[in-house]
């Protein structure tokens, strides 16, 4: 693995996490292939352009209405796959959400995910959330508004 593929597929993981923290909709489509797949406990699975389209729309507005994100990301370790062109890549993962001067943590975790070389730049084909131990979003989100719901970031509802 060459240390240019590295810092690419370290980049590409600051890339998402800061794009999606400012409401950067379009940034955050552009780390994804055309029909990856993003799973976490709160949204589910969620595939193609689309539907990754308005997961991002849906953290943007959370921010315009006040509520910060912050995913915070560590120990980035990829492993490229013979060809060159696939890899695996793994992340330890903690995020702050901050609302009306109040902080609330999502218990550790980490990222998984297969990540693609495409028109020369790196995305994510497929990216998985695991946390350390379940959760609810209540009392974690004291004072965000009813519509930050996890269905309505996964686009259920």
């Amino acid at each position: 693995m060459s240390l240019e593929d590295r810092l690419a597929i370290g980049d590409l993981f600051v890339r998402y996490t800061t794009a999606l923290d400012r409401g950067d909709v379009e940034t955050v489509v552009d780390c994804f292939t055309g029909d990856a797949a993003l799973e976490s406990p709160v949204i589910g699975v969620i595939a193609g352009s689309q539907a990754i389209r308005a997961f991002a729309e849906r953290f943007a507005a959370q921010r315009a209405g006040g509520t910060q994100f912050r995913h915070m990301i560590t120990n980035i370790a990829a492993e490229i796959e013979p060809a060159g062109d696939r890899a695996r890549a793994t992340a330890y993962l903690l995020v702050l959400i901050t609302r009306d001067g109040k902080s609330r943590r999502l218990p550790p975790g980490r990222y998984e995910c297969e990540v693609v070389r495409e028109g020369g730049a790196w995305r994510f084909s497929r990216r998985v959330v695991f946390h350390d131990h379940d959760y609810t979003l209540e009392g974690i989100l004291n004072g965000v508004p009813v519509e930050f719901h996890p269905d309505q970031i996964a686009g259920k509802t």
